[in-house]
């Protein structure tokens, strides 16, 4: 079994969906971690050997952030808006959609009007 950055990786997944499952990883960034350790694409996660497995995680800590570090990174810069008090701190306070998501489903749906 394939253990990177303390996940688990699912072994009959092909190389860049299985990498996708860390977090901070998703299918672009896997595939040039996968380009730049020298392994195939296209094998899947049982098929890698230990220089494969030594070779991707080499390259994953030399240039990603992933797991504790990148969550810990985003919870200070969610607390740095909200200490500053900005529009994206206080709608992160309030657990309100931060980006213009709708709030529309978070209503109660509109009544319909009756027609005489």
């Amino acid at each position: 079994m394939a253990r990177i950055a303390g996940i688990d990786l699912p072994r009959t997944k092909v190389g860049p969906v299985g990498l996708s499952y860390i977090y901070g990883i998703g299918r672009y960034n896997a595939v040039t971690i996968l380009k730049n350790a020298g392994v195939d694409v296209n094998k899947k996660v049982n098929e890698w050997n230990d220089e494969d497995l030594t070779a991707i995680r080499r390259v994953i800590t030399e240039e990603h952030k992933v797991e504790g570090e990148l969550r810990s990174e985003v919870q200070t810069n969610i607390k740095r808006l909200m200490d500053i008090g900005c529009y994206r701190g206080l709608r992160h306070r309030k657990g309100l959609p931060v980006r213009g998501q709708s709030t529309k489903t978070m209503r109660e749906p509109e009544k319909e009007s009756v027609k005489p």
